[in-house]
């Protein structure tokens, strides 16, 4: 045993705790960013399948494991990562290919000067306390 640290044995890498490994690079064609259809993905991003976004044959298997991840309900994309076991940066650079194929739509999370003043919520809460 080589305590979780990879060794090579011929031409495969494998870990010993989890076994052979795929290095993430692999996965995204040795990209590191999303392309421009992806470029404004946020860990907390929200991320919906289309409808029959699965049938297209050119998808990965990891492609078709992030659709299914986020067929039913939206997903952020740190939730995508962690139940995809996948790096945030191959999940980020794979979701832009989707959306580049129009097999999924990314709510972004709403900015700063678009929520609510603190003041204004403080006077609902005071509200319905009264209530």
């Amino acid at each position: 045993m080589n305590g979780g640290h990879p060794r090579r044995t011929g031409d495969h890498w494998y870990d010993d705790e989890a076994g052979p490994m795929v290095r993430p690079y692999a996965l995204t064609g040795g990209r590191t960013r999303p392309g421009t259809a992806g470029a404004g993905l946020d860990l907390i991003a929200q991320v919906i399948a289309e409808p029959g976004a699965a049938d297209d044959p050119s998808l990965t298997h990891e492609h078709a494991g992030l659709l299914g991840l986020c067929r039913r309900t939206a997903q952020s994309v740190a939730e995508l990562a962690a139940e995809s076991d996948l790096p945030v940066g191959v999940v980020r650079v794979l979701l832009g290919d989707l959306l580049a194929l129009g097999c999924v739509r990314v709510r972004g999370p709403v900015p700063p000067g678009q929520l609510p003043d603190v003041s204004i919520l403080r006077e609902v809460i005071n509200g319905l306390r009264a209530l």
